[in-house]
């Protein structure tokens, strides 16, 4: 019953699934492992909703379609195995919906001092309409890895332009951050390109120039090192860190 209140008060929405879909949801359910047995077609409705606008998916990334017969014309709606365990997304989802349960009724009630009005987890609250509930931060070392800076600047952007969904971090920290871990790994170049891209859009910011001068200072670049250092102090004249390394470098 916890879980049932949980999922049904989360994932209310004022839109239902599309007519021909909604055509397809039985009154009655099998194979249900986590929901009741006995949940009202309505209310699985509203949950699985719920779970299609935290994830930005659509009932196939858990369910199972049936094959359309030979000929069948293209488009229009899927007919739906919705007790199919085929899927390894809906073998997942239980598992984290008994997370999301022992949260808020195990873990978040010994919280000392709760918010009130109390706050609990939602799939939204990590995932933010996206499957893989990662940071700014993790796709963009991500693609760096697998296909170069260039790809991940180009990546950034692309994702900078649709800001609408709130999915990402797209504040100045997010990207000095992955530029330090960057750095602390070896990827300096790296860094100091994630860098620069930041102070397009960021350029009165003296904690980029600050990072670039340490990225330039681990690179062994003396000059460019001194000439970001600089930068913060004609950005931030009582920088202290700065100055250290503005007297270190100039003595």
């Amino acid at each position: 019953m916890k879980l049932l209140t949980l999922f049904v008060a989360a994932s209310l929405a004022p839109l239902a699934p599309s007519q021909p879909l909604a055509a397809q949801i039985p009154d009655k359910f099998e194979n249900l492992k986590v929901l009741p047995k006995d949940i009202p077609r309505d209310s699985l409705v509203q949950v699985m909703r719920g779970f299609a606008i935290g994830l930005g998916v659509r009932c196939t990334y858990c369910h199972v379609a049936e094959p359309k017969p030979a000929g069948a014309p293209e488009g229009g709606p899927e007919k739906m195995i919705f007790k199919a365990d085929d899927k390894v997304q809906k073998r997942k989802a239980r598992i984290m919906m008994r997370m999301v349960d022992s949260l808020n009724h195990q873990f978040l009630t010994a919280l000392p001092e709760r918010h009130d009005p109390q706050v609990s987890v939602r799939c939204v609250t990590c995932h933010r309409g996206s499957p893989l509930p990662q940071t700014l931060d993790a796709v963009l070392s991500d693609i760096i890895d697998r296909h170069g800076v260039d790809s991940a600047i180009a990546r950034y952007k692309q994702l900078r332009e649709d800001m609408v969904s709130g999915r990402y971090d797209f504040s100045e920290l997010s990207i000095n951050e992955l530029a330090r871990v960057l750095g602390s790994t070896g990827k300096t170049d790296a860094a100091i390109a994630m860098l620069q891209m930041n102070e397009q859009y960021y350029p009165q910011s003296p904690h980029i120039e600050f990072a670039l001068g340490e990225m330039y200072l681990k690179n062994g670049d003396k000059g460019q090192a001194i000439q970001h250092y600089r930068a913060v102090l004609a950005k931030r004249p009582d920088d202290t860190r700065a100055k250290r390394r503005l007297d270190s470098l100039t003595q």
